[in-house]
């Protein structure tokens, strides 16, 4: 695919224990195709403060973009792509696409696919307000290669476990606000292994949604084990809302 003016940058959201380098497969294959691609950090200490730091970077943005979220970055840029102009579509990577005044602990609460509650590890932070601290959330490292990644290496999945980035618990206590999707296009990559997120509940969000959907069989970290397949979701999304 030849980048033109009006292909659209495409921006990927990371989700909660993790950063940007979980998107560098995809990252290569979307620059082969010559697609613009931006990747930025979120900051996981809240998702109405993480969506308002991701909407700033889209807005600054030069075009159009189109907004790839991978797990809890399914729900930041659900937030975020309603306060940028330029966001032409949603793709959603084994993502939550929340309605308005859901939180993510109901959404995933509900789930009988997700082993992620009890593979989890509270961890104090400072929160720069006098000696306050507030609770943050690890993937036990014994647990993360099941839970996250099991389609894998398991040397692989010991590095992501090892350098994961915590998300401040309050995140999924959050309300969500009026979803992004119910105005712009969206696609979906269900990962049909998921057992961090839930399959089951992602597919319902994202059918809800009216998202364009392929189920993949791969793990939580599709985007890592099946890259070639969720790129290929990326690029019929890019076709789609190319002028």
């Amino acid at each position: 695919m030849t980048e033109t003016a009006k292909t659209p940058t495409v921006v990927l959201v990371h989700g909660a224990f993790a950063d940007a380098g979980s998107w560098s497969v995809v990252t290569e294959h979307l620059l082969a195709e010559g697609i613009a691609v931006l990747a930025p950090a979120v900051p996981l200490r809240s998702l109405i403060g993480d969506s308002d730091y991701i909407a700033s970077v889209f807005s600054q943005v030069e075009g159009p973009l189109l907004a790839v979220g991978h797990s809890y970055g399914g729900a930041v840029i659900t937030n975020a792509a309603t306060k940028a102009t330029n966001v032409v579509g949603l793709v959603y990577v084994a993502a939550f696409a929340p309605e308005e005044g859901e939180t993510l602990g109901e959404i995933e609460g509900t789930s009988r696919d997700s082993a992620l509650a009890p593979a989890l590890q509270p961890r104090q932070f400072p929160t720069g307000v006098g000696d306050e601290v507030a609770t943050e959330l690890y993937v036990q490292a014994d647990k993360f290669h099941e839970v996250f990644a099991g389609d894998l290496p398991a040397t692989q999945s010991a590095v992501l476990g090892a350098s994961q980035r915590p998300v401040a618990a309050s995140a999924f206590d959050e309300k969500s606000g009026v979803p992004a999707w119910k105005t712009l296009p969206s696609w979906a990559a269900v990962a049909i292994g998921d057992k961090a997120a839930g399959a089951d509940v992602i597919r319902a969000g994202v059918k809800r949604a009216g998202a364009d959907i392929l189920e993949i069989d791969g793990s939580h970290l599709i985007m890592l084990s099946q890259a070639r397949a969720v790129t290929d979701v990326i690029l019929k999304a890019v076709k789609a809302v190319s002028a």
